[in-house]
């Protein structure tokens, strides 16, 4: 790109104004007649109907017929309860399953506060002390002398 030359200056487009107060941009090329303004073209008229309305309703469709089966699907409604009590088997099995793993929690849970409760509570036994000295009277008798 030569930088030595001036930047073409983008064309801007003059605006002229109608007598109304309206602007419009003007072409670069002189018009040959004045510029027209959009103006929307007016609604169609609506049809009139004359005579009676109902002679120019729509026909109604006909009725079709039910659709009545020949005869009872009792392997589908069989498929399908079978399903359902499988699918009813399953979810419980998946709860038995839950309960089982929570109530085995809560028993580790129980029997570690208990191992704890029973170090914590217990003098630890062998002559360390911790309750007091223990009496001890023992007699001995033989009948065989």
């Amino acid at each position: 790109m030569d930088h030595t030359q001036p930047m073409p200056q983008p064309f801007a487009a003059p605006v002229l104004y109608t007598p109304d107060g309206t602007p419009y941009y003007a072409a670069p090329a002189p018009l040959t007649a004045p510029p027209a303004l959009y103006q929307p073209t007016p609604p169609l008229p609506v049809p009139v109907q004359y005579g009676h309305p109902a002679l120019y309703a729509p026909a109604p469709l006909p009725q079709q017929p039910a659709v009545v089966p020949a005869r009872d699907p009792w392997p589908a409604r069989l498929a399908a309860g079978g399903i359902g009590i499988g699918g009813a088997g399953i979810g419980i099995g998946f709860l038995a399953q839950a309960l089982a793993a929570a109530t085995t929690a809560l028993g580790f849970v129980a029997a570690g506060l208990a191992v704890i409760w029973l170090l914590k509570n217990t003098n630890g036994g062998g002559g360390r002390g911790g309750q007091g000295a223990v009496n001890v009277h023992v007699n001995v008798t033989n009948r065989n002398r």
